[in-house]
């Protein structure tokens, strides 16, 4: 009974605050780390099928056993919040406290381990496809932090080519889309208004190219045959440094040592901008957790503050720009901690980030001045760099009050043709 009153004042002071925009999310607090969905680290973005359980799990390294609370939205294509009342995709109901946590043990830095889980005894389900995001709430109405994900229903077929740019003037340095959409059973009465597509590039689900129309049709395949249009900068394959053993150097660790936590000391990095392409695994930004010898990584991994240093040599930046490290560890937010600092003596940049253990991509990427972010300008525009590009198809139906998500496709331009 006390729990439920919980999550019906939290639902009345909900409706009263009005719904999030993306405006005002904002960036995790330097106390939450680690914010992961159920899925393999191959699977870049967060999309579930319609009735999969769906797991969300972070840490507070605080580790004072913090209350924390959590909502859904339902969003249209856009982004923007749908139009649908929250029953209508909601089974059961949310604005519920976090029960499932616990505490890290053997670890120099204490942290406390959450999990919210889907379905629960307070929220059952969702109703329909489309894009969702979490919001995780502290016990003073506050929100933390928020997440995007996606839920997916059966209806479209897509495929997914990646091509070198026809332009001479980005043939070395972009990738272009091509894509159709074979909406199998749904006939479409307007493609241009029913049919939207997102375009997201690896894991960089807030930087989707979207409102990208289909040029033709054959019955109820799109074409999407753009040049120029759906191309991307190819940027370079990802740096990536491995700590599963936090005592002693793993990969691309140049030294250890211990203050009041572990301090990995990574290689000095340089630019890669003017050098020839060189191909290396890796998992196009994403990162997972893994340890060597601890059989509960949830709370037996270590954190460890690793230590980052840049030096630019030759590259010069525009004056006002700021460099930071990115990568899906944190989603790709510029966070504080994330961006590099100049330090005089050394002429090098240097920032400190404090991860858990686990295998790490990073890259380092400037903000101009005008806030534009540029991610070549260091790491370079290689076009045979690996990259995933998916497809997200939304579909409205006529006189719809929502955006169904109805197919994604992917395409690896490790696979890229002329």
């Amino acid at each position: 009974m006390k729990v439920f009153l919980i999550a019906s004042i939290f639902s009345l002071m909900t409706l009263l605050s009005g719904a999030q925009t993306m405006d005002e999310l904002v960036n995790d607090p330097d106390y939450i780390k680690t914010v992961t969905f159920n899925l393999d680290p191959e699977e870049l973005l967060p999309v579930f099928e319609l009735g999969d359980p769906i797991t969300l799990s972070f840490d507070d390294v605080i580790g004072d056993e913090a209350d924390y609370y959590y909502q859904f939205e339902h969003y249209d294509y856009d982004w923007t919040p749908s139009q649908l009342f929250k029953n209508e995709w909601l089974i059961g109901i949310d604005d519920a406290r976090i029960f499932n946590y616990r505490n890290s043990f053997t670890t120099l830095q204490p942290y406390s381990h959450y999990m919210m889980r889907v379905p629960n005894q307070f929220t059952k389900g969702f109703r329909v496809s489309g894009n969702y995001m979490v919001h995780i709430y502290n016990s003073d109405r506050e929100l933390v932090f928020s997440r995007k994900f996606m839920i997916k229903e059966p209806g479209a077929i897509i495929g997914v080519d990646t091509r070198r740019a026809r332009d001479l003037n980005y043939i070395q340095t972009q990738q272009r889309v091509q894509f159709f959409i074979d909406s199998q059973e749904i006939t479409f009465i307007n493609p241009e208004q029913q049919l939207k597509v997102a375009i997201v590039k690896n894991a960089e689900i807030n930087s989707p190219l979207m409102n990208v129309k289909p040029q033709f049709n054959v019955g109820n395949r799109q074409e999407y045959k753009y040049d120029a249009l759906t191309s991307f900068w190819a940027g370079n394959e990802y740096l990536f440094f491995e700590n599963k053993d936090f005592r002693s150097p793993n990969v691309n660790i140049d030294y250890v040592s211990l203050n009041d936590l572990y301090e990995a000391h990574l290689y000095v990095d340089g630019p890669r901008l003017n050098q020839e392409y060189t191909y290396f695994p890796d998992i196009n930004g994403n990162f997972l957790v893994t340890t060597l010898e601890n059989e509960d990584i949830t709370v037996q991994a270590e954190y460890v503050d690793v230590h980052f240093t840049l030096d630019l040599q030759e590259v010069k930046l525009p004056e006002g720009s700021r460099i930071f490290v990115t990568g899906n560890y944190n989603a790709y937010q510029l966070q504080d901690e994330a961006e590099m600092q100049l330090n005089e003596n050394t002429g090098r940049y240097e920032t400190t980030i404090l991860l858990k253990q686990g295998f790490y991509n990073y890259r380092y990427s400037v903000m101009l001045p005008d806030g534009t972010m540029d991610h070549g300008l260091i790491s370079g525009n290689k076009w045979q760099t690996e990259n995933v590009y998916s497809i997200l198809a939304y579909y409205r139906e006529l006189g719809g009050r929502y955006d169904k998500l109805i197919g994604i496709g992917q395409g690896n331009s490790e696979n890229i043709t002329n």
